[in-house]
């Protein structure tokens, strides 16, 4: 047993016990109560109550939006609800911009936790439980889904879109076709196929992180994975909340374990200087070389749309996925990482946007867009023949299968870290310019001190 795999097991026995028990946990808040921090009374912004309009807006354009204003048709018809969906490809800064000048949309749907979270803090959002049947909700979206949307012991946000990132993905005529197993059951199995791969002289795993000024992301992605595996959400939680700091030891051992992957001779295409420079959009195709370059992507359900246009072109007999497993001595349990757009009421005391709110929140939503692809409905019980293929299908089966999910941690955290120090660190770490210690300290030191500097 090598060193960093002794200090994983040595630390891991206490805070894998009161994790495993965290997707049964989550509870609903005071009904009623004070909407916002420190407001009384319900959230209300500059719209007409009543008038049957309700105003949304988001980030997704093009296609997306068009499929999303399809999936609201049949309610609207029925409802009487003019829908008035609005798109902007600057949403953070817009939603920012427009609380300000006292011109909220009715709903705002945040593709990320953090601006949802500034937004209720603010006083700008209405807590789920003052509208929204909130165990009913909690039994049909994915355990752990709401946790991205509380703040001081409220929900605010619910989510109306899925991403999935704990997905590994290979060719079915390469790695399948030669037996390597298709189901590991944890990572001590996945690190033996993968062991089996090497000696065959083909590098195991496919792996790019290149992206521009924001290079880096996809390698704070594996640490998020293996924080989840080995200590659990109870121990993630405290660690994207800084409750812990982000040198403790339990997030070097998680550097460690996933050194002990990706440093090993002949482990990545390339070695690690080419995942550097290879775009993480790319860093697939070697898979469906012939002969393959590698066998194996760890990459979040979006990877299929750069792969070959072939490959698109059937994949359902062309290529296979598993859920990335879990830890051998960690958490007892399938955790999955993903990420998904949040709907928040920013009129509370609006009957027509309350509807609207309930029906987008709910697992009727979403089946034109299911049919056009590219969506996946958070709720366990969605109807999963209205996705396109098999793999999407199997995609919404892992996640429903699994234990307890957590939004991206990169993404929980103030962007100075989130989106910077945590990015340019693992790059850092990567190419053996600096240790998992120096890193994680640096990082710990880059955190906010206070709400201006986030």
């Amino acid at each position: 047993m090598s060193g960093s795999r002794r200090r994983a097991v040595a630390l891991v026995g206490a805070a894998a016990v009161s994790g495993a028990l965290l997707a049964g946990c989550l509870q609903n808040p005071s009904q009623g109560g004070a909407a916002g921090a420190g407001l009384a009374g319900f959230v209300d912004n500059a719209e007409a109550d009543g008038d049957g309009v309700v105003t949304i807006l988001g980030a997704f354009g093009g296609q997306e939006a068009e499929a999303f204003e399809a999936s609201l048709t049949e309610f609207a018809e029925s409802s009487g609800i003019d829908v008035q969906y609005t798109s902007d490809q600057d949403f953070t800064n817009t939603i920012r911009q427009r609380t300000g000048a006292g011109q909220a949309p009715d709903i705002a749907i945040f593709p990320q936790p953090g601006g949802l979270l500034e937004q209720a803090e603010d006083g700008y959002v209405q807590p789920i439980d003052t509208y929204l049947d909130f165990d009913a909700l909690e039994d049909t979206l994915v355990p752990g889904f709401l946790e991205a949307g509380r703040l001081n012991g409220r929900v605010y946000g619910a989510p109306m879109r899925m991403a999935v990132k704990s997905l590994v993905w290979y060719n079915q005529a390469t790695y399948a076709a030669q037996g390597y197993d298709t189901e590991p059951g944890d990572l001590g199995e996945l690190a033996a196929i993968t062991d089996q791969i090497r000696q065959s002289g083909t590098a195991p795993w496919c792996m790019g992180w290149n992206s521009d000024q924001a290079t880096g992301w996809v390698g704070t992605d594996w640490i998020e994975e293996y924080m989840l595996r080995l200590w659990g959400p109870d121990v993630y939680d405290d660690w994207t909340s800084h409750e812990i700091p982000f040198d403790d030891e339990r997030v070097i051992a998680a550097f460690d374990a996933f050194g002990e992957l990706v440093l090993a001779e002949g482990a990545v295409a390339g070695g690690t200087q080419a995942v550097i420079a290879t775009p993480f959009s790319e860093s697939i195709l070697p898979a469906f070389e012939d002969p393959p370059e590698c066998y194996l992507e760890r990459q979040g359900n979006f990877i299929t749309g750069f792969m070959p246009e072939e490959v698109q072109a059937n994949l359902d007999s062309t290529v296979g996925l598993f859920a990335f497993p879990p830890a051998v001595d960690g958490y007892e349990g399938q955790p999955i990482l993903g990420g998904g757009d949040l709907a928040a009421l920013m009129n509370g005391d609006d009957e027509d946007s309350i509807a609207v709110m309930e029906f987008l929140t709910s697992p009727d939503f979403g089946g034109p867009w299911a049919e056009a692809g590219g969506w996946l409905s958070p709720h366990t019980t969605f109807d999963t023949a209205l996705y396109p293929d098999e793999i999407t299908r199997r995609t919404a089966e892992i996640v429903a299968e699994a234990d307890v999910f957590r939004y991206d941690g990169s993404d929980l955290m103030p962007n100075a870290v989130g989106g910077g120090s945590f990015w340019t660190g693992m790059v850092e770490w990567l190419t053996g310019a600096k240790t998992a210690e120096q890193v994680t300290a640096e990082i710990e030191a880059s955190w906010p001190t206070s709400e201006e500097d986030s």
